[in-house]
């Protein structure tokens, strides 16, 4: 699941594969912004067929935090 979001992030944010670890902090690390985050989680329900609620969505601190959330469905 780690591959498939840091493909997303690579391919549709054009982040440095380099930078994305489990521990990356979205904002802070890999300079997302609140709409890049929007973008990052429409993509990720398109690509895997789910719905993330806003309150699911406000626990999105790391790449790790959305890979576990993922995991969990």
């Amino acid at each position: 699941m780690f591959e498939k979001v840091k493909d997303l992030l690579v391919e549709e944010l054009q982040l440095n594969p380099n930078d994305i670890t489990l521990d990356a902090e979205l904002s802070k690390d890999l300079g997302i912004n609140s709409i890049e985050l929007a973008d990052l989680i429409m993509l990720c329900e398109e690509k895997f067929g789910i719905e993330i609620s806003e309150d699911d969505s406000n626990t999105f601190n790391t790449v790790g935090d959305v890979v576990n959330y993922l995991e969990t469905l």
